[in-house]
């Protein structure tokens, strides 16, 4: 080796490459530490059994032909600078075998992070782990916690899935927060379903929640957990990814894992499409609308509700079939929009039930 490659500051990584000259481990012992190599003048043990024996000599011949495919190996180690690694930036050739550089392409790389998410707390890293355990790309843990996901860790090492067992600290990095619950995951994300995929697979009973901006995490795992208590499975968004975030999911406490997402080209497009597909669009408004209290709901109903402070768009609620109110002591403008969902929600299951 050069002395070049012998700096402090250069490291030397080992690759393999096919060389001329064959190498035998039997004779020469390891190339840098000269060890293992066999005494020219020590004395071979003596054999019992005589030398003329045709066994043994055919044994011998066996041995010696299998010594000289290992040093005919076109495999063998040479150290290459950390400039020249730098050089071949190529991705390798199928024939290139090991002596290829590991290559990882940054746009795959890009579009594998984009897939993935983060997903924490307690109940709903469980409840994703009994929905969905193949999801699971990577997780984390603190100590305190580990007797509850037992059957998760026995899981994962199983199926050879990374996990570490961290402090605090570590996981609130991992997790992105500090209220992660003694817990994260990656996961692959769950793709929302068109409209019309859902359609074809929906029940005879079925309700819908579409929200129409509203993004706010807290508020949006709030209605996932309703949904999920009263039975809606399908929530119409925009985006998708607003039902993956991780505080959406904690928020939900398990709930996401019994709701999709649901999308179309634009928000009034996947209202229609729910119209003609036999549903009841039931808008909803602080102001003006029949009281809940006198209102049937159909057993297909799409409960469509806006962010608190602008609400629904005109032209979303002259979508509306049955636009209704919920009443109270009028001594606030509007109710919570997840608190809102939940009453709604309720009422659909109660009548649904009676």
């Amino acid at each position: 080796m050069n002395d070049e490659n012998k700096s402090k500051s250069s490291k030397v990584k080992v690759m393999y490459v096919r060389g001329e000259e064959a190498t035998s481990s039997r004779s020469s012992g390891n190339p840098r530490t000269g060890k293992g190599g066999r005494s020219s003048d020590r004395k071979a043990p003596t054999d019992r059994r005589s030398s003329s024996s045709p066994r043994r000599d055919e044994s011998s011949v066996r041995r010696n032909e299998s010594s000289s495919h290992r040093n005919d190996s076109p495999w063998r180690t040479v150290s290459k600078r950390p400039t020249e690694q730098k050089e071949s930036t190529q991705a390798p050739s199928a024939d290139e075998g090991l002596t290829a550089k590991s290559y990882i392409d940054p746009e795959q790389l890009r579009r594998q992070r984009q897939e993935e998410t983060r997903v924490y707390g307690e109940n709903a890293c469980q409840a994703l782990f009994q929905s969905r355990p193949e999801a699971i790309v990577r997780a984390w843990f603190v100590q305190s916690v580990t007797p509850r996901f037992r059957e998760t860790l026995r899981w994962l090492a199983a199926n050879r899935k990374a996990y570490h067992v961290v402090d605090d600290s570590e996981l609130a990095k991992a997790a992105g927060t500090e209220h992660h619950g003694g817990v994260c995951f990656i996961i692959k994300k769950q793709t929302g379903l068109d409209v019309a995929a859902w359609l074809a697979q929906a029940e005879e009973q079925d309700c819908v929640v579409a929200l129409e901006n509203v993004g706010n995490p807290h508020n949006l795992g709030a209605i996932m957990r309703s949904c999920a208590h009263f039975g809606a499975k399908a929530i119409l968004v925009n985006d998708a990814n607003l039902l993956e975030s991780g505080a959406a999911v904690r928020t939900a406490e398990g709930g996401a894992e019994h709701v999709r997402a649901v999308t179309a080209p634009s928000f009034l497009q996947g209202l229609d499409a729910f119209r003609r597909a036999g549903y009841s669009i039931v808008t909803t408004s602080s102001h003006e609308g029949q009281p809940l209290a006198s209102t049937t709901f159909p057993t297909k109903t799409v409960f469509v509700l806006g962010q608190e402070g602008e609400g629904l768009h005109e032209e979303t609620l002259r979508q509306g079939d049955i636009s209704l109110s919920i009443g109270g002591t009028g001594n606030i403008e509007s109710l919570n929009v997840s608190v809102a969902a939940g009453i709604l929600l309720g009422e659909w299951w109660r009548q649904q039930k009676a």
